[in-house]
């Protein structure tokens, strides 16, 4: 098997995660640091940061959680709850897919797929994720041009959204699409016109639908991309 392949089995990391710790010298097969594209056998041992690692054995599993605004997306809250505190025991070893920000809510994936976690994240292959979000106040029609058509320049990089009424005349409630998913970006692409997104929640995320998924239920699902 090769060596990514196994790590993301037996870790939950992605592919590409998985290279970038060979690359890091993180990973080590028998005692020996590994190179990107070893191959692995059974008799091997093979240890990420001196600890070993050894390949699921168990079906992929993948849910799919409605997040309720005021849970962080971690197992250690510091002080806040964390998504991991809706979800039975079983699910515990499972790696979200993405994040959204404490503030945030909707549709938040969970896996031990490294494989799909790469398909849905990774740049190449541009899942669009849909938002429903509320603003403080009316979106001017240039404010909306600037964003939808041009795209605004923000500290990392260009930020071009997909914007569409929620219902006729109404310049407040707005469905937001988009292929990225920088770090906040939807809030400081509207913050940096003077707009505070006071909801933002997220109803798909590739070919995952929220669907009536209530908030702080989950769901397990099956692998369609």
């Amino acid at each position: 098997m090769r060596l990514n392949k196994f790590l993301a089995s037996g870790t939950g990391l992605s592919r590409r995660k998985a290279d970038d710790a060979i690359i890091d010298g993180r990973v080590a097969i028998n005692g020996r640091l590994a190179h990107q594209g070893m191959d692995v056998v059974e008799a091997d041992i093979v240890t990420l940061d001196g600890k070993s690692v050894t390949p699921t054995t168990t079906e992929a599993t993948t849910v799919m959680l409605n997040k309720p605004r005021g849970y962080v997306v971690s197992r250690v809250g510091q002080g806040s709850k964390t998504v991991y505190e809706l979800l039975p025991a079983k699910y515990q070893q499972l790696i979200p897919v993405g994040r959204l920000d404490k503030d945030s809510s909707g549709l938040l994936l969970f896996t031990n797929d490294g494989q799909l976690a790469h398909k849905l994240t990774h740049p190449s292959h541009e899942k669009t994720k849909v938002y429903e979000i509320t603003l403080d106040k009316p979106l001017q029609p240039l404010h909306r041009q600037m964003i939808h058509e041009h795209g605004l320049q923000l500290e990392d990089g260009l930020s071009r959204l997909q914007l569409e009424r929620l219902s006729e005349d109404d310049d407040i409630h707005w469905t937001v699409r988009m292929h990225e998913g920088r770090n906040r970006q939807i809030r400081r692409t509207f913050a940096a016109l003077g707009y505070n997104v006071q909801v933002l929640h997220r109803t798909r995320f590739g070919s995952f639908n929220l669907g009536e998924l209530s908030p702080g239920r989950f769901l397990q699902l099956t692998h369609i991309l």
